[in-house]
């Protein structure tokens, strides 16, 4: 991670926690030439407009107080979503089970994208069933996967 993203992140966590949610996760990407900050939140009820709101309007004062980020940024607060990327470990473990999108930097089996059920994680290594065929892809061919809804 970044030092501008493990900084809010830190920043981030007690807030998100204190609106009741969890933090997924934060990105600082740059698109069309401008910066985004973009935090996601999730909820085991589901996040609403008002909890995103609501860590928003926490959140953005502490950003300008502690002026971490140089420059002009969009700040976004939103739900992880139904078909959120799985990043860390921790998330890879909580959807084991779940239908899965694999895609890859480079073919494998025939197709760069590959749907099955999440059915193992080790050390970045991701291993789904499809079509009753286990397939097994290595972490450093891995370029996402995010859960995708049936």
């Amino acid at each position: 991670m970044s030092k501008i993203v493990d900084q809010i992140t830190q920043l981030a966590e007690p807030i998100v926690r204190e609106a009741g949610c969890e933090l997924w996760d934060v990105e600082y990407i740059k698109e069309a030439g401008e910066w985004f900050l973009r935090v996601y939140i999730d909820k085991a009820t589901g996040v609403s407009i008002n909890d995103c709101e609501r860590v928003s309007r926490a959140l953005d004062p502490e950003l300008d107080e502690l002026d971490i980020i140089p420059g002009q940024y969009t700040f976004e607060v939103s739900s992880a979503g139904a078909e959120r990327q799985l990043k860390r470990p921790q998330d890879f473990m909580q959807f084991i089970g779940h239908l899965v999108e694999v895609r890859l930097y480079r073919p494998a089996h025939g197709a760069k994208e590959h749907l099955g059920t999440l059915t193992a994680y080790t050390d970045g290594d991701v291993t789904i069933e499809t079509a009753g065929e286990t397939r097994q892809f290595i972490k450093n061919d891995i370029a996402m996967v995010k859960l995708r809804i049936a």
